[in-house]
């Protein structure tokens, strides 16, 4: 049996989480850098309104700020992996510093879902 395994089990379920976290945030990216598609087939489907297509510039732009948001979560989480394995060995207590990071990256998340919802906005709503 490995020495401290449910810790070890834990660290692992912790990066996998991070994993599946930033999958689902890169393939959301990808979703809103397509997202002008959508846009152009309802404006040719819709008859009595008119779509403006303006601001893919910014859908494409935030697009990709989520994929390399997605890729910096898993460099990051495997770094963490690797560093909190290496403390679960030590027999010395150790404090973590990690939340300043998460509460930064919250932020980041929730700073650039709100910059998605004002675009969509602006797009969607007043062509209503």
């Amino acid at each position: 049996m490995i020495k401290h395994y449910s810790d070890h089990a834990a660290n692992e379920r912790t990066f996998l989480a991070w994993v599946r976290t930033a999958i689902a945030v890169m393939a959301f990216g990808f979703l809103i850098e397509r997202f002008d598609i959508f846009l152009a087939a309802m404006a040719a489907g819709a008859q009595s309104h008119s779509f403006a297509l303006h601001g893919q510039k910014f859908a494409n732009e935030a697009g990709l700020a989520f994929i390399l948001l997605g890729l910096a979560m898993i460099v990051v989480a495997a770094i963490r992996f690797f560093r909190i394995a290496k403390e679960i060995d030590k027999d010395e207590a150790v404090t973590s510093s990690d939340s300043l990071f998460d509460l930064v990256l919250a932020a980041l998340l929730f700073l650039l879902g709100l910059s998605l919802f004002l675009y969509l906005g602006r797009v969607i709503l007043p062509s209503l």
